[in-house]
């Protein structure tokens, strides 16, 4: 799969272009129906199938105090789409002279004049251009004139949701890793740099690695069965999110225990898959009431992730 940074670096012409175009933050399986349907005409004319994204995130430029905290960023998205049979990815730079953009000019400029799209997939809600005036009945319009087809895909619903990404934040602030997982298709991970913590962990026998997460959604409070994945390999683990209440710490942090590892990975960056929520966050009278708890998680969590291998 081809990665294009910017309109500016568009270079056709290309074999009847399929396009689908969305922000798709946590590729779900919403998401993943759109990229399969676009992949699949164009297999079907001999194309090539696009998706055009964004980056950052629309919000950050049109409402940053309303930015959520990312699912996916943006090498983990693109692993998600190609394996979706997505040819190509044209990621704009969202700025705000590219919020500004009116439909139409978005629809002539870049859709036709750029791209040539031939075929348009869209989700149900899908609207572009300033002020989100480039509705479906509009971009059907647009279509008509430049002449491609549009294709809209009905919502897919789960557990009598529909799935969107805004359900999926909801299930991961929850700690439902299930109905997570369902939506993404997946297990949710996260992704960053193992940083220095307080070493509490390793001043009562089990070491972590404290992740930093600034950049990502984390999951509710709590104590999850968890992987660890490095250089590629899988490692099974038990992951505390919370602020040490034990401890009396003020801090959220993420910490990794890591069983049978003793690598020192400071400074690296790591993947962690959220397999089930054990527990939430208690605090413990002492230090040795929470030996025997951790403990308990670890074997916990070692039976979980037995489970869904």
């Amino acid at each position: 799969m081809k990665i294009v940074r910017g309109t500016k670096n568009i270079s056709g012409p290309f074999p009847y272009p399929v396009v689908t175009l969305g922000n798709f933050d946590g590729v779900h399986v919403g998401h993943q129906i759109l990229f399969r349907k676009a992949a699949e005409i164009a297999l079907e004319k001999g194309g090539t199938s696009m998706a055009f994204t964004f980056e950052p995130h629309p919000l950050k430029i049109i409402a940053p105090e309303k930015v959520p905290p990312l699912l996916t960023h943006f090498h983990k998205k693109m692993e998600l789409i190609e394996a979706c049979n997505i040819d190509r990815v044209i990621c704009a730079d969202f700025t705000r002279q590219f919020a500004d953009q009116r439909p139409r000019d978005f629809s002539k400029n870049i859709l036709s004049e750029k791209i040539g799209v031939k075929e348009m997939v869209v989700g149900f809600d899908y609207a572009f251009g300033r002020g989100r005036e480039g509705t479906i009945p509009y971009l059907k319009k647009m279509g008509e004139e430049f002449g491609f087809i549009v294709h809209v895909v009905e919502p897919f619903q789960l557990d009598g949701l529909t799935v969107s990404s805004s359900h999926v934040r909801e299930a991961i602030e929850s700690g439902n890793m299930e109905t997570a997982r369902k939506f993404l298709g997946r297990y949710y991970s996260i992704v960053g740099p193992v940083v220095a913590g307080y070493k509490t962990g390793q001043a009562i026998g089990f070491p972590t690695a404290n992740i930093d997460t600034s950049k990502v959604q984390i999951p509710g409070t709590g104590v999850y069965a968890v992987r660890m994945i490095y250089e590629n390999k899988p490692y099974d683990a038990v992951a505390n999110i919370g602020f040490n209440p034990t401890f009396q710490r003020d801090r959220l942090s993420v910490e990794v225990h890591i069983f049978d590892f003793s690598q020192v990975i400071y400074g690296k960056e790591i993947e962690v898959e959220f397999i089930a929520r054990i527990r939430s966050e208690i605090e413990f009278k002492s230090k040795e009431e929470l030996v025997v708890q951790i403990n308990k998680d670890i074997e916990k969590a070692k039976i979980l992730l037995e489970e869904s291998n």
